[in-house]
């Protein structure tokens, strides 16, 4: 059985072979699976660990390679449900050579946006052990909020650690007021929160990782650990109870290709960490390893480890 579960809306990614060029100029272009949720999904199974990845997809040329894509990564599609009534979101990114690429959707209006909330009451919680989530999916729609809010009742009901990334995408919310309102009560159910050090401004006010950890763990009794990502100054540990926290610095990386996906890289680390039974310092190190690998890699995801790269990542940082 599953040890790992996640909710998200999967994407077709068509990423740009071009560099620097803009996506209305660029012609050839590349197809991923992609999408936050996903990503982790992605990581976390390739590092060995039994995976389950609730969503619903069109029944269209897109929703079959995710799910050909979700079946070739070992990711178990127990809880995905296909429709005819709706399409499979998608995405385009151009490649940059410095900072983030641009990024364009067409999700609005997609199958995961009417997501079935039948779908989680045959969820089987026998062996979950971990549930991560993430911000974006109950941005997408009013029928996905009240399917995680759901998720959410039923992960606490079975006493299941949960993550959470709060993954701010301003695009797919009706204001900023509402994106921090939502986002910031979601937070208050999770274990373990994953916020950015930029994520912190806009969500907290504030830049300095321990105002930020100290929002989140002031916030609710729940919460016990906040990790504060800080890109490549590696990341801000946390956990309730603490007066001063910790910070793990982060890797070198001579040549930055994509830094889309380095995050949920991140989370994978901590994530599988621990499933392993690692200590969170330590689980933090191996987030930070696996968001450097990540960056050198084109797509969201292609960067991630299997066993053997990651034990000789470590070695090597």
């Amino acid at each position: 059985m599953s040890k790992f579960l996640t909710i998200g809306e999967p994407i077709a990614l068509f990423g740009s072979d071009e560099i620097d060029k803009s996506l209305e100029d660029a012609q050839k272009f590349t197809k991923y699976l992609a999408g936050a949720e996903v990503n982790v999904a992605v990581g976390v199974s390739r590092l060995g660990h039994s995976t389950q990845y609730v969503t619903r997809l069109g029944d269209d040329p897109f929703g079959s390679f995710i799910e050909k894509s979700l079946v070739k990564n070992n990711i178990g599609t127990d809880y995905i449900e296909k429709t005819d009534e709706f399409w499979t979101a998608y995405q385009l990114k151009n490649r940059v050579s410095k900072g983030d690429p641009d990024i364009h959707y067409f999700r609005k209006g997609s199958a995961a946006a009417h997501f079935n909330k039948e779908i989680l009451k045959t969820i089987n919680w026998t062996d979950i052990e971990l549930v991560h989530l993430s911000g974006i999916f109950p941005a997408i729609s009013p029928e996905s909020l009240s399917a995680f809010n759901m998720l959410i009742e039923m992960i606490n009901r079975n006493q299941i650690t949960s993550t959470f990334d709060p993954n701010l995408r301003p695009q797919l919310w009706n204001s900023e007021t509402e994106m921090r309102e939502t986002i910031n009560n979601l937070a208050k159910h999770a274990d373990i929160i994953l916020p950015g050090i930029n994520e912190g401004k806009i969500l907290v006010g504030s830049e300095n990782p321990k105002t930020i950890a100290d929002f989140y763990l002031n916030q609710s009794e729940k919460t016990s650990i906040v990790i504060v990502k800080l890109g490549e100054e590696g990341a801000y540990i946390k956990q309730k109870g603490e007066t001063i926290g910790t910070t793990m610095g982060g890797q070198h990386v001579e040549r930055i290709i994509d830094t889309v996906g380095a995050g949920d890289g991140f989370a994978v680390g901590v994530i599988t960490g621990l499933l392993e039974g690692i200590d969170i310092y330590s689980s933090v190190q191996r987030g930070n390893t696996i968001g450097a690998l990540a960056v050198q890699s084109k797509g969201d995801n292609e960067g991630y480890p299997d066993k053997a790269k990651l034990d000789a990542a470590e070695k090597e940082y």
